[in-house]
């Protein structure tokens, strides 16, 4: 297959993106890797399962920050390389990170992390609990020593995820406020913040809406700067006779006010439909954590978690991608 010269996507080259084609046949818009799952939930001798998990460029190949719930169930948070973004090695010890503030760097338990490259660092953000669930922040220049800063709210919000540069001259970070439990509700929200620390200038972006994202919904890989809007890849959440059902959908939102929604998917991208995503620690979830993008010719690899165990891939191209959600959107305000 010849890869034709794209610039819909703002952003970097990634000739070594991990990549598999569309499959004969295959008419989906975003299709799934073939050797899926690509890391087992026992990949580590510590881990009962590995799953939701940010992965970003790094020195040539790619580093990550991985969930791993360990065998007495405490959820951790490891760091991982791989050369190609397929096959990984993950460290079997745990992150631990420094902090100044002895309270804030006890870490309890810690899950769902992202990373992005601001400015001169990594950052990563983390769903952490203090007191309840809350949105851990910390930043590593060589995925080796982690510096924990302040949590970015009070208990309780989940699925914290910034954007790639800052909006309005401040960063930027989607979240969900939350409660104590398996939170039965919820919409994204869009928060700014001068320093990392403190976080202000709150504004509404998506709430739940019909079928596969009836119940709740929240931010998932870091958005995509393109032409169109920032390409925002969630998940959705409905309530079904047998529990939550977590499926995969993309949205467009404004580039410079991204708390507005152009287009938003009214059907699923991916849904649980897969042996590996039905079948787990908990069933029925496809949970979109991570992506990769080459902007030279609109690639797109979206790492996500299937049924709280395994970490899978998926592939879409971005024209396609956005034409699938102007065209299959409905009105949104």
């Amino acid at each position: 297959m010849s890869l034709q010269k794209n610039q819909t996507i703002i952003g970097q080259s990634l000739p070594n993106i991990p990549w598999q084609d569309r499959p004969a046949g295959c008419h989906k818009v975003v299709w799934r890797y073939s050797e899926n799952p690509i890391i087992l939930r026992d990949a580590i001798p510590s881990s009962n399962s590995i799953f939701n998990s940010a992965v970003v460029p790094f020195n040539g190949g790619f580093a990550g920050v991985f969930r791993c719930d360990s065998r007495s169930r405490r959820m951790q948070l490891h760091t991982g390389f791989s050369k190609d973004g397929i096959n990984w090695v993950i460290e079997n010890d745990p992150i631990s990170f420094q902090c100044d503030d002895p309270e804030i760097g006890r870490f309890e338990q810690g899950y769902d992390p992202r990373v992005v490259w601001i400015d001169d660092r990594f950052i990563v953000t983390w769903c952490n609990v203090y007191h309840g669930y809350t949105i851990g922040v910390a930043y590593t220049s060589d995925f080796k020593t982690y510096y924990q800063m302040e949590n970015a709210f009070v208990p309780y919000n989940r699925n914290g995820v910034l954007f790639p540069k800052k909006i309005r001259n401040k960063y930027a970070m989607l979240n969900r406020p939350s409660d104590t439990g398996h939170t039965p509700f919820g919409d994204i929200f869009y928060s700014e913040s001068p320093d990392l620390i403190h976080w202000g200038c709150h504004r509404h972006v998506m709430s739940t809406t019909n079928g596969w994202q009836s119940t709740k919904i929240g931010a998932g890989p870091v958005p995509i700067e393109t032409k169109a809007g920032w390409l925002l890849i969630y998940h959705g959440v409905l309530t079904s006779c047998n529990g939550f059902v977590y499926s995969m959908g993309a949205a467009l939102l404004d580039i410079d006010e991204p708390w507005k929604v152009l287009y938003r998917t009214t059907p699923y991208l991916i849904s649980p439909q897969m042996q590996y995503e039905c079948v787990g620690d908990v069933p029925n979830v496809v949970f979109p954590c991570a992506s990769l993008f080459d902007a030279s010719t609109g690639r797109i690899t979206i790492y996500y978690g299937a049924a709280d165990t395994v970490l899978c891939l998926a592939f879409t191209h971005v024209d396609e991608l956005i034409d699938f959600i102007k065209t299959n959107s409905e009105p949104w305000t």
